[in-house]
């Protein structure tokens, strides 16, 4: 799209400068008078070359896209039009959000529909995201859209933060075991190895290998860490394929506590996307291949796909759901109590709430059985080094 250098002033009589893309000179002046702007000079620049559109398709941190949508849930409520909430929340924006909302505005501003402008940028908005504001601008009710979006997004960046906050304690430890570790096998144990090699004592197993292991890390490290590297690459590739990427799924899946946290966490947000969605209006097959799309598990994305295969055909969804293990009793017997009821929504929606307190639940089972394990495996390192060290100091102290 051509880009437009531009010179007006504003209501206090300041002149500006700055650039603005548009399809004609025509639509670049309106667009600036739109703005409450006095138009003095409008030049164009030519096409343009990329750049631009390279730096408002990088994607912006979820924390700035919740509070994007919260604030503008919060000015369209107050009756703000549409595109003058886009350029405040420009005005107001730092660094990659500003840039993304002054595109939007230039979008909405040229014609195109909020959930069209949307569209474009697949990096920062997901499908769900574009399908819920479509949904709210044919029904007319996008202020109200936009505010249970922005309550679930709100909902889903507190989650976020408990879950990381979790992991903190456990994470450091790991680290500081690990550094520990390496310094005793790099810096240690070899000055530790000469002693006894100079005194030519007759060395304990345990003592043999704790210095082989001594012996690789500061001589053959490099082998080490080409395996490792190596294996991440191999993995990451076979991952992306869909047969890798379900194995593993399937794997953590299956892991106690690390598995049931996964299942939990997946099952909130399926309920909690499938809610939002039925209660935009969007219909139950599309909600569902939108979920199935978007849910981060190549398991659980599976299986949606068949439910929504048997719903197609006239199944009802709890019964569908009801044949795959994978899905608790608890979630198709609610679903079966909203279809009746004919509020699916609400239910979901009480659903999701359920899954993210056990979510947290799962959270503290995980930290709470992690702490004894890191204290065990601690105890075995320290206990193995510890005896692997004295026990040649004492067979050397015997034999003067």
């Amino acid at each position: 799209m051509p880009i437009f250098k531009y010179l007006v002033k504003n209501k206090q009589g300041e002149n500006i400068k700055g650039k603005v893309e548009a399809v004609s000179k025509a639509q670049a002046v309106s667009t600036l008078m739109g703005r409450d702007l006095f138009v003095i000079d409008v030049t164009p620049l030519g096409q343009s070359d990329g750049v631009l559109n390279n730096l408002t398709h990088n994607k912006v941190k979820f924390t700035d896209l919740v509070n994007f949508t919260r604030q503008l849930a919060t000015m369209i409520n107050a009756g703000l039009p549409l595109a003058t909430s886009l350029s405040i929340l420009e005005e107001q924006g730092k660094s990659e959000m500003a840039k993304l909302t002054g595109n939007l505005l230039k979008d909405v501003e040229g014609g195109l529909s909020f959930s069209t402008a949307l569209a474009k940028y697949k990096d920062n908005f997901s499908r769900i995201y574009v399908q819920l504001v479509k949904a709210g601008e044919i029904g007319g009710v996008l202020d109200e859209v936009l505010e249970r979006l922005a309550i679930t997004m709100e909902k889903e960046k507190d989650f976020r933060a408990k879950t990381k906050g979790a992991m903190v304690y456990p994470v450091i430890i790991m680290l500081a075991m690990a550094a520990v570790a390496t310094v005793m096998m790099v810096a240690v144990i070899p000055k530790l190895t000469a002693m006894y090699q100079d005194f030519g004592a007759d060395l304990p197993a345990a003592t043999k290998i704790l210095m082989s292991i001594s012996d690789f890390f500061v001589h053959s490290w490099w082998i080490l860490a080409i395996v490792v590297i190596g294996a991440t690459f191999a993995l990451r590739a076979w991952k992306k394929t869909p047969v890798g990427e379900k194995a593993i799924d399937g794997f953590f899946l299956r892991m106690p506590i690390i598995g049931v946290l996964k299942q939990k966490i997946v099952l909130t947000d399926f309920s909690r996307t499938l809610s939002l969605l039925l209660g935009a209006g969007v219909s139950l097959l599309e909600a569902l291949d939108i979920v199935a799309s978007a849910i981060d598990s190549a398991v659980y994305r599976g299986e949606l796909k068949e439910v929504n295969k048997q719903v197609e055909k006239g199944v009802i969804l709890s019964d569908a759901i009801s044949q795959y293990e994978n899905f608790p009793p608890i979630l198709y017997q609610m679903i079966a109590v909203g279809e009746e009821t004919g509020k699916l929504d609400e239910i979901l929606s009480k659903i999701s709430e359920y899954f993210e307190k056990e979510s947290e639940y799962a959270i503290k089972n995980l930290t709470t059985a992690i702490e004894p394990m890191i204290m065990i495996l601690l105890g075995l390192g320290v206990g193995f080094i510890v005896i692997a060290i004295i026990m040649p100091i004492y067979s050397l102290t015997s034999q003067f």
